[in-house]
């Protein structure tokens, strides 16, 4: 009995085994090939999203100082505006000017008839202005030159703004094709792992076809944002000036020191600070001078004549000629039919639209800022949430789950499926980050962004729109937009 007893024991025991792992394999879809290597190699060890990945793998990085330095050298539109100061002081120099005096010949009764008579000589002729047109006139370009320079100072905040904008754009994509890549490789193995299924019957032909599209895709995702990448560093190129500057790693931190904006006091920061209110403010002052010269210009110049006139006529019974005679003229417009009346009134209307259009860039400004500030509001609570909250749960979830497949307690598919949520909410994040930063430097720049517009010369700066422009909608995304499915 006893020898029963130690001879069955055993056997029952392995019976009873043999059903547990027979059971534990019907439950679980998992391939067999892993189930047989779970005893055979180490458990896997979780692989997290990271970024940098491009920056530790470069030899050499491409920095945003290097790149404002080379705009600062390169950027053609930055010369305009420079070009522009001088122009201005230039003009203003040369109304300034005064006229040029006259100097002629002056003849009477040449040929001198029977008593060769006759008179020859010469004048100067010059106008004396008055009433301080000259001065006047300087006092306008003044104010031009003081557009001309405001505008230079706008030129720099835009070319920078633009440099930024485009620097972080290019870093974003970056980061982005490590992410699709990632979720390129995770679908691949999901295929791979479908396909192994399929073999041990655990799955049918129309999961492994929607696996190998959904890998297609992902390849198809990260080889278009190979080319997105290469698009937006030609952007930076053209902005900085050199658009044959080879294509090279930038760096940079998306995820810290971003643009810090204080969304309740930042509109009327703009509409107080920007540069285009101060070019309303300056050239509504330079339609008050326009004024002042036109109702300068109604006092009428004074022109005087003068010179010298040989006389050869004979001095009575002298058989001698008269002479040099001199000449003096003094004349005066009388100003009764036009007395610059027209100009006056025009100039009224023109210092009118000034102080209107000052109003119109405050209020464009606003409601130009209002979208701005909510797109960097949205993007800045988003990119909070996936970091300190959504990220953090899909790593833990990553986690926990690797952890089951390594104690058999999970299928392999499920460890695929909460990887690729990660990996999802890694581009989404990615995504936020870049629409974070581009709506906060554009908002430090006061809404200018554009680096390759041309610099208004003083009488265009208060044509609509161009004061104001703020980062192209179609360039700035929702981290929803365009993202992978899961």
């Amino acid at each position: 009995m006893a020898f029963l007893t130690r001879v069955l024991t055993p056997t029952l025991l392995a019976v009873f085994l043999i059903g547990e792992v027979l059971r534990a394999q019907q439950s679980s879809p998992m391939p067999q090939e892993h189930m047989h290597r779970h005893g055979e190699i180490q458990p896997l060890q979780p692989v997290y999203p990271r970024m940098g990945r491009a920056q530790q793998a470069a030899e050499k990085l491409f920095t945003l100082q290097e790149a404002l330095l080379v705009a600062s050298e390169s950027n053609p539109t930055l010369r305009q505006a420079e070009a522009e100061i001088r122009a201005a002081q230039s003009r203003r120099q040369q109304v300034g000017l005064y006229p040029n005096p006259t100097l002629g010949y002056t003849g009477d009764e040449i040929r001198g008839g029977s008593i060769n008579g006759g008179k020859q000589g010469f004048f100067i002729e010059q106008s004396i202005v008055t009433a301080r047109k000259l001065g006047r006139s300087r006092d306008v370009l003044a104010q031009e030159i003081r557009l001309a320079e405001i505008e230079a100072e706008e030129q720099k905040l835009r070319v920078q703004s633009a440099v930024k904008t485009a620097y972080y754009r290019v870093l974003a994509a970056q980061e982005l094709l490590d992410a699709r890549r990632d979720l390129s490789k995770i679908e691949v193995d999901h295929a791979e792992t479908q396909r192994h299924l399929f073999n041990t019957g655990q799955a049918d032909e129309s999961e492994v076809l929607e696996a190998e599209i959904e890998a297609e895709r992902m390849q198809l995702l990260a080889h278009t944002q190979e080319n997105t990448l290469r698009e937006e560093w030609k952007s930076l190129a053209a902005v900085i000036g050199s658009p044959d500057f080879p294509q090279a790693v930038v760096a940079g931190d998306l995820e810290h020191n971003w643009p810090e904006i204080n969304e309740e006091e930042i509109i009327d920061t703009i509409a107080a600070q920007s540069p285009a209110t101060q070019i309303a403010s300056t050239a509504a002052a330079r339609a008050k001078s326009e004024i002042v010269r036109a109702k300068s210009q109604s006092i009428p110049d004074v022109q005087l004549r003068g010179g010298l006139e040989y006389n050869n006529e004979p001095l009575g019974t002298v058989p001698h000629a008269i002479g040099w005679e001199g000449l003096a003229e003094v004349g005066v417009q009388i100003p009764i039919f036009n007395r610059n009346q027209g100009n006056i009134a025009s100039a009224g209307a023109d210092a009118e639209r000034a102080k209107l259009e000052q109003q119109r860039v405050s209020l464009t400004l606003r409601e130009r800022a209002a979208t701005v500030v909510d797109e960097y509001a949205n993007a800045k609570l988003m990119a909070a949430e996936y970091r300190e909250e959504m990220l953090p749960r899909a790593k833990k979830a990553y986690t926990l789950m690797l952890d089951k497949y390594g104690e058999m307690l999970a299928a392999y598919p499920r460890v695929l499926d909460t990887q690729r949520k990660l990996y999802t909410l890694q581009a989404e994040y990615i995504l936020s980050l870049e629409s974070l930063w581009t709506t906060g430097i554009a908002l430090e720049g006061f809404l200018l962004t554009d680096g390759l517009e041309a610099p208004a010369r003083p009488a265009e700066v208060d044509r609509p729109v161009r004061e104001t422009n703020v980062p192209m909608p179609e360039r700035i995304m929702s981290p929803m937009d365009n993202m992978p499915r899961p």
